[in-house]
């Protein structure tokens, strides 16, 4: 098995077309089938239903996909090492994150590491923990700046905890005030309609599970949202919405309610793969963060409503 047929076999899987899968990879049509039949032929099974015009998985193609994904990953990180202990000062590091740390700490991170390392480029994936732990997992990003604690199915994963969180209660400025005094308490969500994120994003699971843990499940306005989305739903008086508090100041004028001390907060974590390590850059990219979080921390300037884990 070589991790050219495997190159290949992923971008058929992803273009489902053999043509369309060539033409991305540079080849010609004919060799690019050839080593998929090579492929077949020594695993001892057909990875793909080929109908005219509609090529699909079969199940062996399925079970090879994630490790496929994993294997072409892995060789990929191997060559950025190999290159980066040669002194080649170039090559990429992946990075996934929540959207509210995309948008409260990342700029000021990376633009840190820019500046000592503007030959890397750095490649962002936005996401929910679930979505960015699944990347991890299969080799599709090298760290991932995600919300701890893990679930006890999740694949082994190295994590650090970074910072704490506070979350709070958006709401459009021009609509009452979702309670007539200083603090909120969970059961006051319970007469909000609320502007809920889709599956996968973890406020979405916390402001649910803190909901039922007060004994009722939350109504909906609207659901479904991306970070962006959810906002702009609440600026827009469709209901109230649980948020990081980093993240409030810095998009629209929204009117913001905390919780009743001791709040709702969350962890941050940094994780990667336990069984590889990251490369060099990223390795760097984490020295980079850890310390701009040391000294945020002693100036007093960390991101609204964070504070050191």
């Amino acid at each position: 098995m070589q991790l050219q047929q495997l190159s290949y076999f992923l971008a058929v899987a992803e273009t489902r077309h053999f043509t369309r899968a060539a033409q991305a990879m540079h080849v010609a049509q004919p060799s690019l089938s050839q080593q998929i039949r090579a492929l077949e032929k020594e695993l001892g099974a057909e990875l793909f239903h080929r109908a005219r015009g509609n090529i699909t998985l079969t199940d062996a193609g399925n079970a090879l996909l994630p490790l496929a994904r994993r294997m072409t990953a892995d060789a990929e990180r191997a060559r950025a090492e190999v290159q980066e202990v040669a002194g080649v000062r170039s090559g990429r590091v992946r990075l996934g994150a929540t959207p509210s740390l995309c948008t409260g700490l990342l700029p000021q991170v990376l633009r840190a590491y820019h500046r000592r390392h503007p030959g890397i480029a750095l490649h962002i994936q936005e996401g929910g923990s679930r979505d960015l732990v699944g990347e991890l997992a299969s080799g599709g990003l090298d760290l991932a700046l995600l919300i701890l604690p893990l679930q006890s199915h999740d694949p082994a994963l190295d994590t650090t905890e970074l910072l704490t969180e506070e979350l709070v209660v958006a709401s459009a400025p021009h609509t009452p005030p979702p309670v007539e005094k200083p603090y909120l308490d969970i059961q006051d969500l319970r007469r909000h309609p609320l502007v809920m994120f889709r599956h996968g994003y973890d406020l979405r699971e916390f402001t649910m599970a803190a909901c039922r843990a007060e004994g009722f499940e939350p109504s909906f306005a609207v659901e479904g949202g991306e970070m962006d989305a959810v906002l702009g739903m609440v600026e827009a008086g469709l209901g109230l919405a649980v948020l990081p508090s980093m993240v409030v100041p810095t998009h629209r004028p929204l009117r913001t309610t905390r919780f009743r001390p001791p709040g709702l907060r969350r962890t941050i974590g940094l994780a990667h793969r336990k069984d590889v390590a990251p490369p060099a850059a990223a390795r760097e990219l984490r020295s980079v963060l850890m310390e701009y979080l040391e000294n945020a921390d002693r100036a007093g300037t960390l991101p609204p409503g964070t504070s050191r884990a």
